[in-house]
């Protein structure tokens, strides 16, 4: 009896001990074991929320200090991040930054940038911020730098873009190259396709098209506007084996000789890759490849090799400066406090609402129709992110992960899916992103742009009440028995929130700056939620079945599948003409 009373001591002893020096710091450290939503930095946002919701924004903003509070401006970048429309509070605000800090994102993200293999799935490191360092630090990746060969690589494309549209570079029958076709999918399309749309206003080299879709229409468009003799093919993948890409490369150059010659591909046909034997295989000389690694993810990937056609549009110096925007942030990420950290401020908003008001979607509005493909591409580099459901530890998460990412230019959104925002069921925070000095002037084009842009953030936030859509009726000389019926529809509930990110101008270095933001955004909501941000096993599922189909609508196979599906292909066959 002694011993045992003894052993009870000293095991409630023990546990007193454990739980003084730190047993809730254990969990923290721990989170995704113990369960995210039961650490304390959760159910203290848990309660925030259930407290703040019943707030209005038009409550919250009877603080006349909540812009200083709540805002972040950069001179020598030029932007103000106005984060003061959201549904928070100092207490919701300093629970968030508690949440970010006991996820260690600042120490994560040192790993990424020092060449560690945080992408453990696939046991690489994750470096497209290599790409775009522009000090002297080394980088190493399995006790080797890397920089050496990025330089080289950014050397080799400084050489080539600069002789293509100089007219050094010519084609086979000694024509200048005036169209450029940029054949790749996914992150070797998006990237440079969205940065090249929206730099056209820098752009003085050769015409670019992109094309990306298995679809023929794709190719066809393309080639039909094109001389072979003026035309330049980038083929851009990887491996040199996507199925999409290799099928619209082979397409191009059977177009191409059959008009030039084989000798024609020489001349015609550069490589993005890092599969130098298959690009021979094709024909490219390996002189023409330009090579990639495999620390560079397809949606990070515009910053290396695969933003050749960037610099063959607008020049390499301008592609170089848009690194240094994206070097600027990514400085900024690593060493700003987490308190005035753009990126870590626009995750944590994201999670808030996310998996607190159960927002499924997040839309990105900005306000400049060169910015056009902006969403478009965010949506690859989010949710082919953080669309995951596996946690760090292996097991199922039971919270929400990445939301869906969407959104137009400008007053184009305003007219077809603002009434949603605005009066919908649904609730969605959205970005607005804008700029105060256009490249282009064109009369007062740009003051109406953004007389839009401050409005709409506005009026999402604050609403109108009943009584100022009956007074606005009223002035408007509307019946009595009308205004009864109206008020309802004209009333704006409000307390919408919305983040306003403001440039001073477009430029190479802002666009590149504004990618690097939500780069960083994607990764800090990554580690929040304890998953890989970095890898796409995804996608892999649907290519493997394409594989198996493709011979059955040749005829080359038994077609043996679901009774819908088998149907279906059978339909297609019995029809095809």
């Amino acid at each position: 009896m002694r011993i045992y009373f003894k052993s009870l001591i000293i095991s409630v002893c023990l546990i007193l001990l454990f739980s003084v020096l730190g047993f809730s710091a254990y969990r923290e450290r721990h989170m995704s074991k113990f369960g995210l939503k039961n650490t304390p930095q959760w159910q203290s946002l848990e309660k925030n929320y259930r407290e703040i919701k019943k707030i209005h924004l038009r409550d919250l903003f009877k603080d006349e200090n909540r812009f200083n509070e709540f805002s972040i401006r950069d001179n020598d970048l030029g932007i103000t991040f106005d984060y003061s429309k959201n549904i928070i509070n100092s207490d919701t605000f300093k629970l968030l930054i508690e949440f970010v800090k006991v996820a260690k994102v600042n120490e994560y993200a040192k790993k990424m940038f020092s060449g560690e293999k945080i992408n453990w799935t696939e046991k690489r490191a994750v470096l497209h911020t290599a790409l775009r360092n522009r000090s002297n630090m080394p980088i190493y990746v399995d006790g080797k730098d890397v920089m050496p060969e990025i330089k080289a690589v950014l050397k080799k494309m400084e050489n080539f873009s600069n002789d293509l549209r100089s007219g050094k570079w010519v084609g086979v029958t000694g024509g200048k190259i005036t169209d450029v076709v940029n054949i790749g999918i996914g992150g070797s399309d998006l990237g440079p396709k969205m940065v090249c749309e929206a730099l056209k206003y820098y752009a003085d080299g050769p015409n670019v098209y992109f094309v990306s879709n298995i679809d023929g229409a794709d190719i066809y468009e393309v080639l039909k506007k094109l001389n072979p003799e003026n035309t330049l093919f980038i083929v851009a993948s990887k491996t040199f084996t996507t199925l999409e890409t290799i099928t619209n490369a082979l397409t191009a150059r059977k177009w191409l000789t059959d008009k030039l010659g084989d000798k024609a591909v020489a001349n015609h046909f550069v490589a993005l890759s890092t599969n130098a034997k298959k690009v021979k295989e094709f024909g490219i000389d390996e002189n023409n490849m330009f090579e990639f690694w495999d620390f560079v993810g397809g949606r990070y990937s515009l910053w290396s090799a695969i933003g050749l056609p960037i610099a063959c549009y607008v020049g390499f110096d301008k592609f170089a400066e848009l690194l240094d925007g994206a070097y600027y942030i990514d400085q900024h990420f690593l060493n700003a406090p987490y308190e005035k950290n753009i990126p870590v401020i626009m995750a944590a908003l994201g999670v808030w609402y996310n998996n607190f008001f159960r927002a499924s979607s997040h839309a990105v509005l900005p306000y400049s129709q060169y910015l056009n493909k902006f969403p478009a591409y965010l949506q690859q580099g989010d949710m082919e992110s953080n669309g995951k459901t596996i946690n760090f530890e292996g097991d199922r998460v039971n919270y929400e992960t990445g939301p869906i990412i969407w959104g137009e230019p400008g007053t184009n959104g305003q007219h077809s899916f603002y009434q949603l925002i605005h009066q919908g069921t649904k609730f969605i925070p959205c970005d607005f992103i804008g700029f105060v000095n256009p490249p282009e002037k064109i009369g007062d084009h740009h003051e109406k742009l953004m007389a839009n842009y401050f409005a709409q953030a506005e009026a999402l936030s604050f609403g109108l009440t009943k009584e100022e859509a009956v007074e606005n009726l009223k002035k408007a000389g509307i019946s009595p028995a009308d205004i009864k019926i109206l008020t309802p529809h004209k009333i704006f509930e409000g307390n919408k929130p919305a983040n306003s990110i403001l440039f001073d101008e477009l430029t190479p270095r802002t666009l590149g700056a504004l990618i690097a933001l939500y780069e960083h955004k994607i990764f800090t909501q990554g580690i929040m939620w304890r998953i890989n941000s970095f890898d796409q096993w995804g996608v892999e599922l649907g290519k493997v079945l394409a594989n198996v189909i493709l011979p059955e609508l040749k005829g080359q196979a038994d077609n043996k599948h679901d009774n819908s599906t088998k149907n279906l292909i059978k339909i297609f066959n019995s029809n095809k003409k």
